[in-house]
């Protein structure tokens, strides 16, 4: 189904049943650029239907502010620790092969059809590479210790921490300046001390990072601009 917008924009809507939803939801899917109305059963699916119509202009005043979409194509130009980064599929052999200049570019040769998924898996490796090292630099700092380091593609946090020390980050903190990505790390190693965002939690974060709320803001300013990479 697809929705139209008084501005003219044609939005697809998709409709989902959750059972533990309370009342009629509307969110944007920013990665599939598309509106998603939530609706509690099965027949409240044409009043979501409803729902969503009536408020199909706020979903298009968000989607008109998230920046342009960026594919892993052959030729695409994507950030990668902060730099610019061409993708390409010239070059020697069939290993991915990370070529400095002024852009850097991203050797992947091999079948085009397969270039997204061979970029993703390239930084999704770079991540966690750098998280690891981060991680590992900042658990010395703090005293700490972790069980567990993965990555992911999550949209609402880059992050996450368990009480029994695990560690999750999205992958595209990789595209990030490397001090933002060493910001997050080191945020979530402070989580092992305290499970809040208490001032004593504050305080560990500094420690590892003194000038962490300007790689905060960093990232609150141009996060979107991470999730608009098309994987």
């Amino acid at each position: 189904m697809t929705l139209t917008a008084s501005c003219g924009l044609e939005i697809p809507l998709r409709i989902e049943i959750n059972p533990r939803a309370r009342r009629l939801i509307l969110r944007l899917d920013e990665k599939k650029r598309e509106a998603v109305a939530v609706a509690p059963s099965r027949r409240h699916v044409r009043d979501a239907a409803r729902f969503a119509a009536e408020r199909i202009d706020w979903a298009a005043t968000r989607l008109r502010s998230l920046p342009p979409q960026v594919s892993l194509t052959d030729g695409g130009v994507i950030r990668l620790r902060g730099e610019d980064c061409r993708i390409t599929l010239d070059g020697e052999g069939r290993r991915a092969r990370l070529i400095e200049g002024e852009p850097f570019m991203l050797s992947l040769p091999g079948d085009p059809e397969t270039i997204a998924r061979r970029a993703e898996r390239y930084l999704k490796s770079a991540a966690r590479e750098d998280l690891a090292a981060a991680v590992e630099d900042y658990c010395d700092v703090l005293g700490v210790a972790v069980r567990r380091v993965t990555i992911k593609d999550t949209r609402s946090r880059w992050g996450s921490c368990t009480s029994d020390g695990r560690l999750a980050f999205s992958w595209r903190l990789i595209m990030a300046p490397p001090d933002v990505l060493e910001y997050v790390a080191a945020h979530e190693c402070a989580h092992l001390l305290e499970m809040n965002h208490s001032p004593r939690f504050w305080a560990h974060v500094a420690r590892c990072r003194p000038h962490w709320k300007k790689e905060r803001a960093w990232l609150r300013k141009h996060g979107a601009s991470l999730h608009a990479v098309a994987a």
